[in-house]
């Protein structure tokens, strides 16, 4: 039943949805696709954009289709034993468990059938949307099948129980793998199989969405997509009531229903120490429960650590947060250690898997991986939710981000707003709402990668570059900024933050950004009002006192976004509208080095080049930046973690490349986070590493040297291996980050922290010389990377190294590297 209980947000989201498909959204000016552009592109990206959207269709098409065979393959051994004396099934209970699914099968099959060879020859006047309306027209079999979907679950159910072959076969149904895949089959439950026709409705609806985007409203194909569209939300809207699971009979003291409207996972502090929470919101009551631990096999139960009428709940005002006790934050470079052993992990699982490795092997990393993964889920969470009864007890979560802490608070003022009455639960009945906890749960794993199928989207490794262009539908002006945040090993995290646009209620940002993903698939845009009154900034640690004028999210998905172009879109909150473009670049792309062929300017030409041609030791780029956020970046939260905005930083590229007599003036008035970008763009973009190719594979080596004495030889005579300007410029670097690292309670910056910003960047390698030292590019979070990490963070937390020292001091002996 768990897959059947996650589809109701899901049906619901494609309903709430349709507005947001409105083709020819204006675009803001300044935008990459000004309206003059859009035209152009439309034709011929749309055209591609369709392709991409009906392969991807086609793909789970396939996939879908091989589960209902898997799901038909017993139906005729089960029929022919029915007329046995020894039989399995009787005729009628295999007509309730596979009805309708034979006539399901035969409608894709021709459907798939025809839609194939149109994407295989794919031109300009492909037209497929009578073969959509077609299939559109045949939900009447989909209502037949859902009517029974209950009965078919429970029959199959009451058969497992009363027969152990039935039980044998509906515990590992066998599913042919796509052609071109290397699994020759998966084994499915015959419950999570039946699941699959439900899913399947609001999947094609969703393809029908994108389709019409892409799709010129003069298109032949775009009434037929449409009417499609029509009949597929009608149809899921009168099926959503019939399968939404929360409809039970709980009621509550006025005799209404009870429904369970939201419920996950929370980390709540409880004694001073923090604990993994399933939390579930009902129409009137709030209930915190945990899992009890069970015996393999036995049915598993929720146990209430507590509940509050929601007549009761009462959020405290900034002054009371002010009095609560302080929350301790865990140091990011601790959060960090363990993404690194998280990273490292994922990497050995796929080396086993590549090298059929022994599923023992493997389950023992995933076991690993999965505490690792838990620890960082119960400790990176530090934005504070605090709840009281107003009979006395307060109660404290910990979320990773305002946009959860936002949707709660809503969602429990949004049933405020209705006429609720205090009481007080008796043990019996507080049984039975705890007891209908598990059947209830829309959310069933706890979000870490380790409770992911193999076969669910690893997400995107690499950066997202977002332009936020501008925002509409304000009621009033007011001073306005976006924040954007990314999913990253179960949780969410802040990455970006737009300038506030002070009074107005059209804010034109045009900022773009460049945010590092670490296996994303859903990016978040926050939009809030400033708050500039002194009495309310002194809150609560950790707490964000701005006000939430809107929030929206959307997945990544790898094919729409990682195209060479940039990919528009407007994401809807609350009646407020904000557009933005946004495009991806892998990892590997990112940080590739290309030689310069140019010698003039300083991005992209070697650093003995500029520091002989400005008569310097270090070049005047470094020297600068490094001086300005010295003198205002360095208790700036996020210093160098931070995106600057990237035309800032373009800007300050092109003035240094000219060296230009008014760098300073721009300088002093540029975005700190802009000069901080600027200086990391420039040693990412210097033909070689700061820490030369050369020397690359021995500084591998060299790190992970497990003799201390050996370690420090090796390390000091690599140094005293590179050439003096990159010498100088490093020793300079070093002395720079360790006293930013200083401020670390203040800035949030950790020597680890900023060893994990720069190390790729001062250490990876040349595209030549890269080969053998690398990764895979999807495990490029692994072995490589680590160790460069690694690296820099070994001469930060070293003493401080002196030049001149270092050239007279040969240590125990020296060789050529």
């Amino acid at each position: 039943m768990e897959e059947e209980e996650e589809a109701i947000g899901y049906l619901d989201k494609v309903l709430e949805d349709e507005d947001d498909s409105e083709p020819g959204t204006p675009t803001s000016p300044g935008s990459p696709f000004s309206a003059s552009k859009k035209g152009e592109r439309d034709a011929g990206k749309g055209l591609e954009m369709r392709k991409l959207v009906l392969s991807g269709f086609l793909a789970s098409e396939e996939i879908y289709i091989n589960q209902l065979e898997a799901l038909l393959l017993p139906m005729k051994p089960l029929k022919a034993t029915a007329t046995t004396s020894q039989p399995v099934l009787t005729l009628q209970q295999i007509e309730t468990i596979f009805y309708k699914i034979q006539d399901i099968y035969e409608i894709h099959k021709e459907f798939y059938d025809s839609l194939c060879p149109k994407v295989q020859q794919w031109d300009s006047n492909v037209t497929m949307g009578h073969l959509f309306q077609k299939l559109a027209s045949q939900l009447g079999v989909y209502k037949a099948f859902v009517d029974n979907y209950k009965i078919a679950l429970e029959t199959a159910e009451k058969c497992s129980q009363s027969n152990y072959q039935f039980q044998k076969i509906s515990e590992e149904l066998k599913v042919k793998g796509p052609k071109d895949s290397k699994e020759s089959h998966t084994s499915v439950t015959m419950e999570a199989l039946l699941y699959k026709p439900i899913d399947r409705v609001t999947r094609s609806t969703l393809v029908l969405h994108d389709l019409l985007k892409h799709t010129p409203a003069d298109h032949p194909d775009y009434p037929l997509l449409q009417d499609a569209l029509r009949i597929s939300q009608n149809f899921l809207s009168s099926i959503n009531e019939d399968i939404d699971p929360r409809r039970t009979a709980v009621t509550t003291p006025k005799g209404e229903t009870r429904q369970l409207v939201k419920d996950g996972f929370l980390v709540e502090l409880s004694e001073g120490s923090r604990k993994l929470r399933h939390v579930f919101l009902f129409t009137d009551v709030l209930l915190c429960a945990k899992l009890k631990k069970t015996a393999v096999g036995k049915h598993q139960q929720y146990d209430c650590k507590w509940y509050v009428p929601l007549a009761d709940l009462v959020f405290p005002s900034p002054e009371e947060s002010e009095h609560c006790p302080q929350v301790h934050v865990i140091p990011d470079h601790e959060l960090e250690d363990m993404k690194m052993k998280i990273s490292a992990i994922k990497s050995e699982v796929q080396k086993e898997k590549a090298n059929k490795g022994q599923s023992r092997a493997i389950e023992r990393l995933k076991k690993k991986m999965f505490e690792n993964e838990f620890w960082l889920l119960l400790n990176s969470p530090a934005i504070p939710f605090r709840i009281h009864n107003r009979n006395g007890k307060s109660y404290l979560f910990l979320l990773s981000s305002d946009y959860e802490r936002s949707e709660w608070r809503e969602a429990i003022q949004k049933l405020q707003k209705k006429d609720l009455q205090a009481f007080v639960l008796s043990s019996v009945e507080l049984q039975v709402l705890t007891g209908s906890c598990f059947k209830l749960r829309t959310v069933h794993n706890i979000p870490v990668t380790s409770n992911k199928d193999d076969d669910e989207s690893p997400g995107l490794y690499g950066f997202l570059h977002v332009i936020v262009h501008s925002a509409k539908g304000f009621k009033q002006s007011a001073n306005l900024y976006c924040t954007l945040e990314v999913d990253s090993f179960g949780y969410f995290v802040s990455k970006a933050k737009t300038r506030v646009f002070r009074d107005t209620t059209e804010p034109q940002w045009n900022e773009e950004f460049e945010i590092e993903l670490e296996g994303s698939q859903s990016l978040r845009i926050l939009c809030y009002e400033k708050c500039y009154d002194k009495t309310k900034l002194n809150k609560d640690n950790n707490e964000i006192v701005d006000k939430i004028m809107g929030k929206g999210q959307i997945q990544l998905d790898p094919q729409a976004v990682q195209t060479k172009n940039w990919h528009m879109d407007v994401i809807e909150m609350n009646g407020i509208k904000v557009e933005f473009s946004m495009k991806f670049t892998s990892r590997d792309m990112s940080l590739k080095r290309t030689p310069s062929k140019k010698q003039t300017g300083v991005f992209g030409v070697k650093i003995s080049v500029v520091t002989k041609r400005e008569r310097s030791k270090v070049p005047y780029i470094v020297r600068q930046c490094i001086e300005e956020v010295e003198k205002r970046g360095i208790e700036e939260v996020g210093i160098y973690r931070i995106s600057g905005v990237a035309t800032d930083i373009q800007a300050l590229k092109a003035v240094f490349d000219a060296n230009n007599k008014d760098i300073l003036v721009m300088l002093s008035d540029m975005d700190i986070n802009a000069i901080a970008g600027t200086l990391k763009l420039y040693f990412r973009e210097l033909p070689e590493p700061l820490l030369t190719d050369r020397l690359y594979p021995a500084f591998m080596e060299g790190i992970a040297l497990s003799d201390p004495a050996a370690k420090e030889n090796c390390m000091m005579h690599l140094l005293r291996s590179l050439p003096d300007p990159n010498l100088i410029t490093f020793l300079f670097l070093l002395e720079h980050l360790k006293r930013v690292a200083e401020k670390e309670p203040i800035n949030k910056m950790s020597l680890h922290n900023l060893a994990t910003v720069f190390g790729p960047t001062l250490l990876r390698p040349s595209e030549g010389e890269s080969k053998g030292h690398l990764t895979l590019a999807s495990d490029i979070w692994s072995h490589d990377v680590m160790a460069q990490v690694q690296v820099l963070l070994y001469y930060l937390q070293h003493p401080p190294i002196s030049f001149t020292e270092l050239k007279r001091n040969t240590l125990y002996f020296s060789t050529d590297v």
